[in-house]
């Protein structure tokens, strides 16, 4: 719908493939827990345990570990500081929305910032690998009167350099219903105008989060593909790997068959008027033979070698999506490890961090921009240059290592004993300073004695 819709009004179409869009939608209902391959399971056995998710969390959560986002330089800079404030908390979000999608646009709405999937947007023009134009399904369903409105937003760059936003009302009996145009006078957008000409803007007023790597599927598209794409096979064989191993467990319980002569009938009477129920493993058989049985059936688990195909695919799904051999495993990771060996050991998963993060700024620099332009347009801060710092923790960092450098430190007289305590046990500066006073004060007395 979006995509005829654009065709319709702006006579735009999307820089795309159908077949990258195809492979885009798989991966977002593989992502959704939702993958193909439980369609194709004729008996229903095989169950997800939504791998591609895990794997768009922790890199999310790697890649906004402490992050920082500071905006300085002026009072304009101070509000742009506000609103950057405002969506902080979402970054995580949008960074694993952006790892199971590929690409994601953050664009100013006005009063906050919308996250666009790739399903509300499409991207109409490129320069130098950048996107400079972008239809959007501006904000959502809006039902009033019994009446759905939605509102395409285009973006672009004109001929002679100035930027252009254009917006194109709807309104259809159902949320289902393509529905009309219609003026935005009698939409709830009635006062926004449906041609704006901004002079002086040089970038797209939103940012474009994208994942690193190459479109193998589509090399000319601006959309990236999902953190997973090159591992579906290996998702799909550990549904069912995870899927035999959970059915061999559950089809392990002990069973135990009893020849119907050795018990008494249903509902015997057993020591007065209780009655007794044989326990729920055991099972009543007919004895057909001379001799009374009793035959205990225990089945054998192979969850050892389950579990060992099972880190095989997981150790070939991390590095397929980025990350460092043994980094996913079903069971816990074994030993500890220091900040040296993750760094030796895990430099493919550092390097997969950092290209997010890299992304991730430029996507926030194309979002402050816009910020930025809103603000001169609706005159919501004075004017004033600005400057964007990003900072980010070490995801190789290792505590005890920390504590035991700067206590060689204190040692060595290089740091001051109450700098180690308020950073490592816990101490207020004051109390901290009072400890390492007393500490000072004894050793004195200790050289007078």
């Amino acid at each position: 719908m979006l995509a005829a819709r654009a065709r319709e009004q702006f006579g735009v179409r999307a820089l795309s493939s159908g077949r990258a869009d195809r492979v885009l939608a798989r991966c977002a209902d593989i992502y959704r827990g939702r993958p193909d391959w439980l369609d194709q399971d004729p008996d229903q056995t095989v169950r997800t345990v939504n791998m591609a998710k895990s794997i768009c969390s922790e890199t999310a959560r790697l890649a906004t570990l402490a992050a920082g986002v500071s905006v300085g330089g002026s009072e304009r800079a101070r509000w742009l500081q506000e609103q950057v404030d405002r969506v902080r908390s979402q970054l995580r979000q949008w960074v694993e929305y952006g790892c199971a999608y590929g690409t994601v646009i953050l664009k100013p709405n006005g009063e906050d910032v919308d996250l666009l999937t790739p399903d509300r947007f499409l991207i109409t023009d490129m320069a130098g690998g950048t996107v400079t134009g972008a239809v959007f399904q501006g904000g959502r369903f809006q039902q009033e009167e019994g009446r759905f409105y939605t509102r395409l937003e285009y973006h672009r760059f004109l001929d002679d350099g100035r930027y252009a936003v254009s917006n194109r009302c709807f309104v259809g009996e159902t949320a289902a219903d393509r529905g009309r145009p219609v003026s935005l006078d009698v939409t709830p957008w009635a006062g926004l105008a449906e041609d704006v000409i901004a002079e002086g803007v040089t970038k797209p007023l939103f940012g474009v989060l994208r994942m690193p790597g190459g479109n193998n599927l589509d090399p000319a598209s601006a959309m990236g593909l999902p953190v997973f794409a090159d591992a579906l096979a290996e998702l799909r064989d550990l549904d069912v790997a995870y899927s035999r191993n959970a059915a061999e467990i559950e089809d392990s319980r002990r069973l135990a068959l009893l020849d119907d002569r050795l018990t008494e009938q249903a509902g015997t009477p057993v020591g007065g008027a209780r009655r007794l129920r044989l326990p729920r493993f055991i099972k009543k058989a007919f004895g057909s033979g001379a001799e009374e049985y009793y035959q205990e059936i225990d089945p054998a688990l192979n969850t050892e070698a389950r579990l060992m195909g099972i880190n095989a695919l997981l150790s070939q799904i991390g590095f397929k999506c980025g990350f460092s051999n043994g980094y996913f495993v079903f069971n816990e990771r074994s030993g500890v490890m220091t900040a040296t060996q993750v760094e030796a050991d895990d430099r493919r998963t550092i390097q997969l961090v950092k290209d997010v993060r890299d992304a991730l700024e430029t996507a926030l620099d194309g979002l402050i921009y816009g910020l930025d332009a809103f603000a001169d347009a609706y005159a919501l801060a004075p004017e004033g240059a600005y400057e964007v710092t990003y900072d980010f923790g070490d995801i190789t960092y290792n505590r005890e290592e920390d504590r035991a450098r700067w206590y060689g430190y204190v040692a060595d007289g290089r740091a001051p004993f109450w700098y180690y305590l308020t950073r490592f046990e816990g101490f207020s500066e004051q109390e901290a300073r009072a400890i390492e006073a007393a500490g000072s004060m004894t050793q004195k007395d200790m050289q007078r004695g």
